[in-house]
């Protein structure tokens, strides 16, 4: 991440969703995506308008010949993270379903946004590409439906992240392994994965609490799990990149391993019976 999108991420925080600079009385978003190489999330400030229920962003990269890496990441998982500044001076978090718009309906949603600010027509100018409209649903909670796909996909990615640490530790276990590039590579990508599904999972959360206040202190305690989690995966990649040995690595994964799988069970034992009550 730059440094000048970084201090926008910053101030967008401390004050509510407003910013100075370039970006002073914009409407501004924060847009976390999924890395679609690192699984890493993603975060970056995008100028948007309101259609209706939905948020439409804008791919221009400033006139840039190639799209923004946010548009390539959520083209890999549509399910993004979305913050936004609110009327009270806070700033509103959720998750979101991103849609890249088509044919007639991209061509106008471009052309007001034109319309609206002349700086995306120069945008245009500047590129041969055609400038992706994204619009972002709002994910809904309150559709049973939609619940027991939310409690699909934490099992299904609980379980994917247990093989692919089972797979870890096994090729650190084995007879005089070596930290080759594929080893290390599954190690970094396993902690982006982690990464990346604790930040979606904090903003599915905020969700639920609103949905079922009695979840709230189990979701504190989840999210306090989170950080926890979060230290120690930084912790492993910080051996890594240090250049440790599998003899030094192997402890340190193994602690983790335990830690994530009671995380995992007790994030299971509380939010599946919410979520899918007849299953």
């Amino acid at each position: 991440m730059s440094g000048f999108n970084q201090q926008v991420i910053e101030e967008f925080r401390a004050h509510g969703g407003r910013v100075g600079g370039m970006f002073e009385g914009a409407s501004l978003l924060l847009l976390t995506t999924t890395g679609a190489r690192s699984g890493r999330a993603h975060t970056t400030p995008a100028v948007f308008t309101r259609d209706g229920a939905r948020l439409l962003v804008y791919a221009s990269n400033a006139g840039g010949p190639r799209h923004p890496a946010w548009f390539h990441n959520l083209r890999a998982d549509a399910q993004v993270n979305v913050e936004l500044g609110t009327p009270e001076g806070t700033v509103e978090r959720f998750a979101a379903t991103a849609v890249v718009t088509e044919g007639e309906e991209r061509d106008r949603l471009f052309a007001e946004q034109c319309a609206r600010d002349p700086a995306f027509a120069a945008y245009r100018a500047a590129t041969d590409r055609l400038i992706p409209v994204v619009a972002l649903h709002r994910t809904d909670l309150a559709d049973p439906a939609r619940l027991r796909a939310v409690a699909a996909h934490l099992v299904k990615v609980h379980d994917e992240l247990r093989s692919e640490l089972a797979a870890l530790r096994d090729g650190l276990a084995s007879p005089a392994p070596t930290l080759g590039r594929r080893l290390a590579r599954h190690c970094l990508t396993l902690c982006g994965a982690l990464h990346a599904h604790h930040h979606n999972e904090d903003s599915v959360f905020d969700l639920l609490e609103r949905q079922f206040p009695g979840l709230s202190d189990s979701l504190d305690r989840m999210r306090r799990e989170h950080r926890v989690v979060a230290r120690a995966v930084d912790e492993l990649e910080s051996l890594l990149g240090s250049g440790a040995t599998p003899a030094t690595l192997r402890p340190e994964v193994d602690r983790l391993a335990t830690r994530l799988e009671e995380h995992f069970a007790y994030e299971e034992s509380r939010l599946l019976p919410a979520l899918d009550p007849g299953a």
